[in-house]
């Protein structure tokens, strides 16, 4: 199963061969443990949950409690799900880093930046107003459309309003270099979110012409 979980460390940058500059994203990818198989014929699609991260059983729920217990494994803090073609690991399996290799091409998934409640500039791109005396229009959203007719502002209007904490997802990221003593994988450009902000990683659905 080409697919794990792992923990933004932060950007730097690294050489090649060539003394080339090739600035990475350093990620921290597991060791995660399967915790749940998920079949046709049981659940009507086919998936695997990974665990990752240490967390204190006075911090878990019995809900979530249960669920490892059945498992037969520790607890762990975060749960994501894959959906996969064929199953190939069983409940208990650790994964880490080596399931990629350098060369590898892979899809990252994360929750961006939060940035608040921000303007049109901001948040949309838009060009602002001139910004003489007597324009008195700056950095405002433009026109909301005809007045008696419809009357209304239509859907999907860019306005201002809350920025950021998406979900995102950035394909067809190099794999620079793999360290299996630290579980760490380099990836070249930047992924999602801030540092230590969780990521779903795996192999590319859509290979680059």
């Amino acid at each position: 199963m080409k697919a794990i979980i792992g923990k933004k460390i932060g950007m730097t940058q690294i050489f090649d061969e060539k003394g080339t500059v090739i600035p990475v994203t350093a990620i921290q990818a597991g060791p995660c443990v399967v915790s749940q198989v998920k079949t046709n014929e049981t659940d009507g699609y086919t998936a695997v949950q990974l665990g990752f991260g240490e967390v204190k059983e006075k911090h878990m729920n019995k809900p979530a409690k249960g669920h490892f217990a059945k498992a037969g494994i520790q607890n762990k803090k975060h749960l994501r799900e894959f959906r996969v073609d064929s199953v190939d690991v069983k409940v208990g399996d650790e994964v880490k880093a080596d399931v990629f290799v350098a060369g590898e091409k892979i899809d990252v998934q994360g929750t961006t930046k939060g940035k608040g409640f921000q303007g049109v500039i901001k948040r949309h791109g838009q060009s602002r107003g001139p910004m003489g005396h007597g324009s008195m229009y700056h950095r405002r959203p433009g026109s909301m459309g005809p007045t008696s007719t419809p009357g209304r502002v239509f859907k999907g209007k860019k306005l201002p309003g809350h920025m950021g904490v998406q979900t995102v997802t950035i394909q067809n990221l190099d794999v620079v270099r793999v360290d299996l003593d630290k579980n760490v994988i380099l990836v070249k450009g930047s992924v999602p979110g801030a540092k230590g902000s969780l990521l779903k990683i795996r192999a590319t659905v859509k290979a680059a012409k």
